[in-house]
């Protein structure tokens, strides 16, 4: 008996310096900024269930970069009270709900299977075994034991998520008592990556989260963006960090990009370059419903913040590249959001993009503009390229957005 209990030990002390000796190198593949609730009375649904209940939730995310190793982080960021995980697993995920039953693993969190998050904190689990291929759809699923209050969320999730009864967190197939689009809670995914790997984040809007875009076919341009590195070879990552209504000055639908920036960009491993794309809501929110005591912001107060995040970017040594706002004529005409655009926000939209185009305070220009702009009416949306509210791209849109995108940008080349 003594003998087995030294094996044992060994065993135990072999693991531990295994593991130590082999800490990996970690590169965000997935991501999904986080979010608050916001009030009631908000023109715009959460779309989420106020609390869950002895309940598993299964959330899809596509991952760019591939890995040999992964890890999730779960945020209760926005949460007053602690966030209780009372079982985790990852699969690679297949249609409507269902997995793939050979590749799920549980997930554990400092060697435990549950976790109790502190409010306004965030938890990353233990690496998982789990090779994963780039661009692999993964399945992820949380159950909740006791009552659990939704607090921490994206809202413009793009992939169905599904909810059921009891803990089904390693059932190849469920039967969900309700779907939605958002997603509570996960706010990453890691992968132990080759060392000579990067990652680009996209920092945006609803443009950048992929409103307008089919759901569940990862048609975003961040999604299309990471195709092109993956067929090109380029061991980079494309972290989506968009957030639907988001703004560069004010909050909304989740907090100003310059209260957000050091979270969703800085914290992130091995970013070597972000592409901002944001703007558009600080133009056309103000004097609607969405923000009606606002007053419209001008050109400068908007490049003053960029002026910011230019500066907070290269303070870290990451290349930042200005993409330049699309049109938005005609923008939910017709509709309680009527005013967002008109044409003193127009000169603001023009007035930005040629501060972008001309001011040479980002490292690289991407001129989505000119990508989706109707040649014949600058101010308005290609009617090929029009999701149908003249804001949003549909995904032939956002498909030849990435595809104007020079890779060699993104690598520092040019």
């Amino acid at each position: 008996m003594r003998l087995l209990k030294v094996s044992v030990a060994a065993l135990v002390m072999l693991g531990s310096f295994a593991h130590a000796a082999d800490p990996g190198v970690w590169f965000p593949t997935w991501g999904s900024s986080p979010q608050p609730i916001w009030s009631a009375d908000f023109l715009v649904p959460v779309k989420v269930p106020r609390n869950f209940w002895d309940q598993t939730l299964r959330e899809v995310a596509t991952i760019s970069l591939g890995g040999k190793r992964i890890r999730l982080v779960i945020s209760n960021l926005y949460g007053s009270t602690p966030l209780p995980l009372s079982a985790v697993h990852v699969a690679v995920a297949a249609d409507n709900g269902a997995i793939q039953a050979d590749s799920d693993h549980p997930v554990t969190f400092d060697g435990r299977p549950a976790v109790t998050i502190p409010a306004g904190a965030e938890w990353i689990s233990d690496p998982v075994n789990f090779a994963v291929a780039p661009l692999s759809k993964l399945a992820v699923s949380l159950y909740f034991a006791g009552v659990v209050p939704v607090t921490t969320f994206h809202w413009e999730g793009r992939d169905t998520a599904y909810i059921t009864a009891g803990n089904t967190v390693g059932e190849a197939t469920i039967k969900p008592s309700s779907t939605m689009t958002a997603k509570p809670f996960l706010a990453g995914i890691l992968v132990d990556a080759q060392p000579r790997a990067s990652a680009v984040v996209a920092f945006g809007d609803s443009i950048t989260d992929g409103d307008g875009s089919k759901v569940d076919q990862t048609h975003r341009w961040p999604d299309f963006l990471a195709r092109r590195l993956k067929e090109a070879d380029v061991p980079m990552s494309v972290v989506n960090e968009g957030i639907s209504g988001a703004r560069v000055l004010a909050d909304g639908m989740g907090v100003n990009a310059l209260a957000r920036f050091d979270h969703d960009v800085i914290a992130q491993p091995h970013v070597s370059t972000l592409i901002l794309m944001m703007g558009i809501n600080d133009i056309g929110w103000p004097e609607t419903i969405l923000d009606p005591s606002a007053k419209v912001l001008t050109a400068e107060q908007i490049t003053d913040g960029y002026k910011q995040l230019i500066q907070r970017a290269h303070l870290r040594g990451l290349r930042i590249l200005g993409a330049t706002l699309t049109p938005f004529e005609d923008t939910f005409k017709g509709g309680p959001l009527e005013g967002y655009y008109n044409p003193e926000k127009e000169k603001v939209r023009e007035a930005v993009n040629d501060w972008i185009r001309k001011s040479g305070a980002f490292d690289g220009v991407i001129d989505f503009d000119v990508v989706v702009r109707d040649p014949a009416n600058p101010k308005h949306i290609k009617a090929d390229y029009n999701s149908g509210d003249n804001l949003h791209p549909n995904d032939a849109a956002y498909q030849a957005m990435a595809a104007s995108i020079d890779l060699g940008m993104l690598k520092g080349n040019k």
